[in-house]
């Protein structure tokens, strides 16, 4: 029998459009109520500990802390319900009987899911072998991102990292180009090039990212600074250091 209670939820998530889709979701959801949010892991940590909902909506990476870590850290027990791009926890989770896990991006059929898990079951949160677990996954995981979630025309859905030609950064935002369109998110370039695979996307200026399988030819000019001719007709200029790895770089 599905508990009609209200429960009160926290979303701990650095990625602006998936905190908004959670938003978006547990507000459809007469039996949650959220009463906060968190983009890094060191404020998830004091928010829940000061708030303590008994929900958390947990990204396992942040910044500052992972989610495992705030975990382990928090002074108490909620249901946990992780959340992250990266299908190589799901395994662990389930394998531990999580209250539920999230792959980003997910449906609102998929939250709606878990939601309903949660209400029926009335999960503790996960015992230490889930979370040693869990960790153990963390600390090995090398893989690079493999999608982003973008928005456009009141839609969101995700981009296959692979697709982008490049990147670019203003003071509030970063373009992503990918073929004729271009998605603005609000992520620092610095952010995404943590998560991006180095082999494949290099840094050519401090607001500049480009995928190398996008570049069709490369030229100094005259002060021996590189041009990148992209394959969709963009030029664009890598600094001096960028240029001396790129040479480096060469056969």
């Amino acid at each position: 029998m599905k508990s009609t209670s209200t429960k009160t939820a926290f979303i701990a998530e650095d990625e602006p459009l998936a905190r908004e889709s959670l938003r978006d979701a547990i507000s459809q959801r007469s039996e949650l109520r959220l009463i906060g949010e968190a983009a890094d892991g060191k404020s998830a940590l004091e928010q829940i500990n000061l708030l303590l909902p008994e929900v958390v909506f947990m990204d396992i990476q942040m910044p500052e802390m992972t989610g495992l870590e705030v975990l382990e850290r928090l002074n108490y027990n909620p249901h946990i319900i992780f959340t992250t791009a990266y299908d190589q926890y799901a395994v662990a989770a389930f394998e531990l009987n999580a209250v539920d896990y999230l792959l980003k991006p997910f449906s609102l059929e998929r939250f709606d899911a878990a939601v309903d898990r949660l209400q029926t079951e009335e999960a503790s949160a996960p015992h230490n072998s889930m979370i040693d677990a869990l960790q153990a996954v963390a600390e090995s995981n090398k893989a690079p991102l493999q999608r982003i979630l973008v928005k456009d025309r009141g839609q969101i859905f995700p981009v296959n990292v692979n697709e982008i030609a490049y990147l670019k950064s203003d003071v509030k935002y970063t373009g992503i180009y990918v073929g004729d369109k271009t998605y603005l998110v609000r992520l620092g370039l610095s952010e995404l090039a943590d998560r991006l695979d180095p082999q494949r996307f290099v840094r050519i200026h401090r607001s500049v990212m480009v995928n190398l399988d996008f570049v069709e030819s490369m030229k100094a000019d005259d002060q021996s600074q590189l041009v990148l001719h992209m394959r969709d007709g963009s030029v664009l200029l890598a600094n001096r250091d960028a240029s001396k790895m790129l040479r480096d770089m060469s056969i």
